[in-house]
C-alpha cells in the first residue's frame, strides 16, 4: 500500500471498480496495486531495515510465515543459512521463485507447532504480521543468545472499514492482539523482551476497488468476503467516496524483540 497521499484520477463506474479490483491476482504480500489507490502510514520504526540489520549479523535464520518472501528478499546479505516458511500453496510458489535464486530454502507449514526444525537450529527468528505467534516454538528453535523480532498487527486494526461491513465487534475483539499480551506471552517462555513498540497510523482508501482488493488480500479482516455477497454496502461505500472523500481507518503495529538468555 502507497505510503505517499494523493490520489490518482480513476473516472470509472461502481461496476468497473470493483470488477477489475475483484479479478486482479492477491498471491503473495505486494500491495503495490493498490498505489495511487490507498496510502497507509509506516511505523517509525522500519522494520524491513531493522529486520536486514540483524540478518547480516546472523549464521542462521528462520522467517516465520514469509508470504511471497518479498521482504526478505530486500536484504542486501543474507545469512549462510536462511530458511522461510510459509502455508498458502500460491504463496509457497512465489516464495519459491523469488527466494530459491538468493539461497533461500522454502518449506511449506501449517502454522501450527511444532515448526520443522531442531532445537536451536537458529540464532535468528523473524516474522512480519504473523497470523499467530507460537512461542513456544520460538523458544525452542532459537539458539542461547538468539533473537527473535517481528512486526505485528496491533489491536482493533482498521476496524473502522471492518465495522462497516460486519457490524460493531464485541469487546474482547478490541482487546485481542495486545503487544502487552504478546510481551507476558514471551516471557513466559523464558526470553527477554528488550524492545516493544506501538504505532496507530491514518490509513486512507480512495476508491471502492482498493476496498476490494484490500479485503480480498486480507482475508481476516472480513472473512468470507465476497463481491456479490456484500455489494449493497460496497455500493453504499462507494457513493460515500465519491461524495465525502477518502475512507480513512486507523490502522495498528507493534514491534516486538526478545533475547534467549544465554
Amino acid at each position: 500500500m502507497s505510503t505517499e497521499p494523493g490520489r490518482r484520477p480513476h473516472p470509472r463506474t461502481f461496476d468497473e471498480l470493483i470488477a477489475e479490483a475483484d479479478a486482479v491476482s492477491v498471491d503473495g504480500w505486494d500491495f503495490s496495486w493498490l498505489d495511487g489507490r490507498a496510502t497507509e502510514e509506516r511505523p517509525p520504526w522500519g522494520y524491513a531495515r531493522s529486520m536486514a540489520e540483524r540478518m547480516g549479523r546472523a549464521t542462521a535464520a528462520l522467517d516465520i510465515q514469509t508470504g511471497g518472501g518479498e521482504v526478505l528478499a530486500s536484504v542486501p546479505k543474507l545469512p549462510p543459512l536462511t530458511v522461510a516458511t510459509e502455508a498458502w500453496p500460491p504463496n509457497v510458489a512465489r516464495a519459491t521463485a523469488l527466494l530459491h535464486p538468493l539461497g533461500v530454502a522454502v518449506v511449506s507449514d501449517h502454522n501450527e507447532p511444532p515448526l520443522p526444525f531442531a532445537d536451536e537450529a537458529f540464532d535468528l527468528v523473524v516474522s512480519r504480521h504473523p497470523v499467530k505467534v507460537w512461542w513456544t516454538e520460538i523458544a525452542r528453535v532459537l539458539r542461547p543468545g538468539g533473537r527473535y523480532i517481528s512486526q505485528e498487527v496491533g489491536p482493533a486494526s482498521v476496524f473502522e472499514l471492518v465495522e462497516y461491513f460486519l457490524g460493531p465487534l464485541p469487546p474482547d475483539s478490541y482487546t485481542a492482539r495486545d503487544p502487552e499480551l504478546a510481551r507476558a506471552a514471551a516471557q513466559a517462555v523464558g526470553l527477554d523482551v528488550v524492545d516493544l513498540r506501538t504505532a496507530s497510523l491514518r490509513t486512507e482508501f480512495h476508491d471502492i476497488g482498493a476496498v476490494v482488493y484490500f479485503l480480498r488480500k486480507v482475508i481476516w479482516m472480513v472473512p468470507g468476503f465476497t463481491v456479490d455477497g456484500y455489494r449493497d454496502r460496497l455500493a453504499a461505500l462507494h457513493r460515500r467516496i465519491e461524495t465525502e472523500g477518502p475512507f480513512v481507518a486507523t490502522t495498528t503495529r507493534f514491534l516486538i524483540e526478545a533475547v534467549k538468555p544465554s
